[in-house]
């Protein structure tokens, strides 16, 4: 009898796991981490890492010798040095998982990293079961053989990349040319490890970041359970969409064990919530099985870039049924649009449901240095900073790592179009084809896991590899060592693996969406990086120490690149300079300036001298050097809307920060605005207007984004300093849809009479529906060389609202407040003689603390 009822359970225990659905156990949290065994010198180095250590999962080890106080706070100081043994020594992570009988009797159980860096091996209970080499990758490995039912180890066993490849690149006699040389000595300059792997480049350094190599189980890792068959993968393709319909083509991949009948119900729930399903029964084998289910949506809602029109968006769920109930479900959110590249006699830019779209933004790189503490928030208070400053694109920069699904969603919501590139960032790749084949699945992987996402409007292969191979001098200098056989080889490498197999990778798994082999590029049409083909990284200003006025010079087709530095707020130093005596030379501000190895600080002093006035003391210099960036990448994005439609995208370097530093960054690490991104608000208006001055003449445009025809009226007004009209010209204008237009070239002796230059400026304002909708002040001299009058700034506080009154002109006036955090709603603003503007200030500081911290900066006397 207790046979009999014994057999009984085992026989309803096998039943119920035959039709019970997919099961997710996530292995996320508490881990632990030691220096590996094996690693017997560093294991004596650091006797303390040796025994196990508190571990979060996803992170990295560099996050928890941290969270351990085993290391100081590399973003903190002069703190870079005493951490980077971490990524020079090997490592283990362990926690242990409970299995119970129920778990082990069904069909299947696998474990799947969603990433682990880098080079890793896992073992289950001492059994190795997996080896890894990409970064990039998901990892799925079945495990119920060597599981038992009760308590299992996990150990994942993770190698040093420097040192797993410096054996291989200091016996090659030319290495690969790389990006940035280590400055702390683990590596030869010149001979740099990371062009040889599938990791995120920036973690090597660059030149707004710190080197930091992690090493840890950077993304979630899941126990997976399932029966006869689970959905790998769903992808939504867009066959057709006009305004009668959508035609959509759900394509399945379903994995199965054995040779089954399985059900996919197909349920599509529209923005107003309605639903409708689509129901198809199949035969799938034994293995991966491709199942596609066209769906039909009748008047389909397009979704639009930002300022275009609204967002909605489509839920596409799917429900694997296996006869006994559900298998498995997935879910992906999809937004109904066409995207193409304009491509005619060189030009380049996006078309988004049949509209040309002037592209306006930024570049974004990571948000943080480690990956695993990235919040929402954090991303999310970067994209609604860059659709509050009407930015319309945000490109995804190729030197980091292909970013968390909440990102996407969150452009999706907003409208920001993505321009992603794939993860290469300027290092020349291996030619073999192993090499090829590791990135062929990352890229498959990673362009169906974001292929649903409307924002995601084209995908490019890499960030200056192509271009870099063309045209630097480094570059130049290996093909000549390496003799032309050698240079063929990699040549040819790089051609087909950017030509080839990441636009196969698109072609193939998100039809629709086009593909662009670089950045900058001409798409193998011609030389690259010119004003007269494809897309453009613009570095003659800063990197060439060329006058601000070189933007002005052309006109390119699609401007992706280009940036002007400045010092982050004195809220962001002070945290991570702490008190004392600063100077542009000191060693905390050298270090956390990463140009030109940290002599970067001598650009901004040299452009300063060219530009702007002498500074009163540190925390006036920080003003002056965000004035000289918003100030400079004004200039060149109203050039680039006033060139269109010659040139049809302007995105500046960059939006952010990885870490808080002096650099490019229109919003520092702590996401507060700098004068740029307040800035970035005004030039990148959805209706401007330009002026550019030169040989003695002022050229005004009107520049609208408007898909219809707007009425308004543009002005322009000269004055003397004390406030004196000289001049007005005004005129009503239609501005054309989707245009910018020239309305007027004036001699500067009837704009400006015969008054000094340097005592006279000009007001261009675009007034639309009787309100100013843009406003520009044209000078004839540079800044430092204008006659400024005293502003005579005056402010009154209400609560922690400011209300500003300038007695003179005010040019570029900053709202500083020290060491307070603080973000006012606008900064960077002029104000004419008796202007006043209303400024509300947010803060966690009282008002009585933010009336205390307030010093009122222009660029005028102080």
């Amino acid at each position: 009898m207790k046979i009999r009822a014994a057999l009984l359970s085992v026989l309803l225990l096998t039943s119920s796991a035959l039709a019970a659905p997919k099961d997710i156990v996530s292995l996320d949290g508490a881990w632990q981490v030691r220096i590996d065994p094996a690693d017997a010198d560093a294991a004596k180095s650091h006797p303390k890492e040796a025994k196990w250590f508190k571990a979060q999962v996803p992170g990295s080890v560099q996050q928890d010798l941290l969270a351990a106080g085993r290391v100081p706070d590399p973003f903190m100081g002069i703190n870079e040095a005493p951490i980077q043994w971490a990524g020079l020594t090997n490592w283990q992570f362990r926690r242990t998982i409970d299995v119970t009988p129920a778990m082990l009797a069904r069909d299947n159980l696998e474990l799947v990293f969603e990433g682990l860096d880098t080079f890793a091996t896992v073992t289950v209970n001492g059994k190795a079961l997996l080896s890894t080499d990409n970064a990039h990758r998901r990892w799925r490995v079945p495990v119920k053989q060597a599981l038992k039912a009760g308590e299992n180890e996990i150990i994942v066993s993770i190698a040093s990349p420097i040192r797993t490849l410096q054996p291989k690149v200091l016996a090659e006699a030319f290495p690969l040319p790389g990006e940035y040389d280590s400055a702390f000595g683990d590596e030869p300059k010149g001979k740099q490890t990371s062009p040889y792997i599938r990791k995120p480049k920036y973690q090597y350094g660059w030149d707004w970041g710190p080197r930091l190599v992690n090493i840890g189980v950077w993304q979630p890792v899941n126990l997976e359970v399932w029966d006869d068959a689970r959905v790998d993968t769903l992808l939504v393709h867009q066959e057709a969409l006009n305004d009668a319909e959508a035609r959509l083509l759900a394509r399945y991949r379903v994995v199965a064990d054995k040779e089954t009948t399985v059900t996919l119900t197909t349920s599509i729930t529209a923005p107003d919530g309605s639903v409708q399903q689509v129901e198809r029964t199949a035969k799938v084998a034994a293995g991966v099985n491709e199942i596609a289910v066209p769906v039909t949506i009748d008047k389909p809602q397009r979704w639009w870039p930002a300022g275009y029109g609204a967002q909605p968006l489509y839920k596409v769920s799917g429900q694997l049924g296996d006869g006994q109930g559900t298998a498995d479900k997935v879910e992906r959110r999809i937004g109904l649009r066409t995207s193409e590249f304009i491509r005619e006699k060189g030009s380049f830019g996006f078309k988004i449901n049949g509209v040309e779209i002037f592209a306006k933004g930024a570049n974004l790189i990571p948000f943080d240095n480690f990956p695993a503490r990235v919040t929402e928030a954090q991303m999310r208070d970067v994209l609604e900073s860059a659709r509050d400053a009407n930015m319309n694109m945000i490109r995804v920069w190729g030197g980091g790592y292909y970013l968390h699904k909440p990102f996407y969603d969150m452009a999706d919501e907003l409208g920001i179009m993505i321009w992603q590139d794939f993860m290469f960032g300027g290092a020349v790749t291996p030619p073999d084809a192993e090499f090829r084949h590791s990135v062929k699945a990352e890229a498959e992987e990673q362009v169906e896991r974001l292929q649903a996402h409307a924002s995601i409007v084209g995908w490019a292969g890499n960030n200056e590899v192509l271009s870099g191979w063309e045209n630097w001098s480094d570059r130049k200098a290996f093909k000549k060592k390496v003799g032309p056989d050698e240079q063929e080889r990699v040549g040819v490498g790089m051609a087909v693996l950017f030509d080839r197999v990441l636009r196969d990778a698109v072609l193939s798994r998100s039809p629709g969406i086009p593909y662009w082999p670089g950045s900058p590029s001409t798409d193998f049409e011609g030389p690259t990086d010119t004003d007269a083909d494809g897309d453009r990284h613009f570095w003659d200003v800063w990197s060439g120490s060329k006058p601000v006025e070189k933007y002005l010079e052309s006109c390119p087709r699609f401007m992706s690149e280009y940036g002007f530095q400045s010092m982050p707020d004195m809220a962001t130093i002070r945290q991570f300079a702490g008190k004392g005596d600063l100077a542009i030379d000191s060693p905390v501000l050298k270090a956390h300036q990463k140009f030109l190895a940290g002599e970067g600080n001598a650009r901004l002093q040299m452009y300063l001298d060219q530009r702007l006035r002498p500074a009163k003391d540190f925390a006036d210099l920080v003003y002056l050097t965000q004035a000289n960036q918003a100030l400079a990448i004004e200039m060149a994005a109203r050039h680039h809307r006033a060139c269109r439609p010659v040139t049809l995208g302007s995105l500046y370097w960059q939006i952010n920060d990885t870490w808080p530093a002096i650099s490019w960054a229109s919003m520092d690490y702590y996401g507060r605005w700098k004068l740029l991104h307040y800035a970035a608000r005004r030039f990148f208006a959805p209706q401007a207007i330009a002026t550019q001055y030169g040989e003695g003449t002022t050229r005004v445009s009107v520049v609208s984004d408007a898909t219809q025809p707007m009425e308004g009226t543009w002005r322009i007004r000269s004055f003397d300093m004390a406030g004196n009209v000289l001049a007005t010209y005004q005129e009503a204008v239609t501005l054309a849809p989707l245009s910018a237009t020239e309305v007027a070239k004036i001699a500067d002796a009837d704009l400006f009479r015969d008054s000094d230059a340097k005592a006279s400026y000009a007001v261009a304002e675009l007034i639309i529906d009787g309100k100013t909708v843009s406003r520009t002040v044209v000078e004839r001299a540079l800044p430092k060389d204008m006659a400024y009058p005293a502003p005579g700034l005056k402010a009154e506080w209400e609560g922690k609202k400011v209300t500003i009154t300038a007695g003179a002109l005010a040019r570029v006036v900053m709202l500083d407040f020290g060491a307070t955090a603080a973000q006012p709603s606008d900064d960077g603003f002029d104000l004419l003689p008796g202007e006043s503007i209303t400024i509300d200030v947010r803060s966690d500081a009282s008002a009585a603390a933010l009336k205390r911290a307030l010093t009122l900066r222009t660029l005028g006397p102080q």
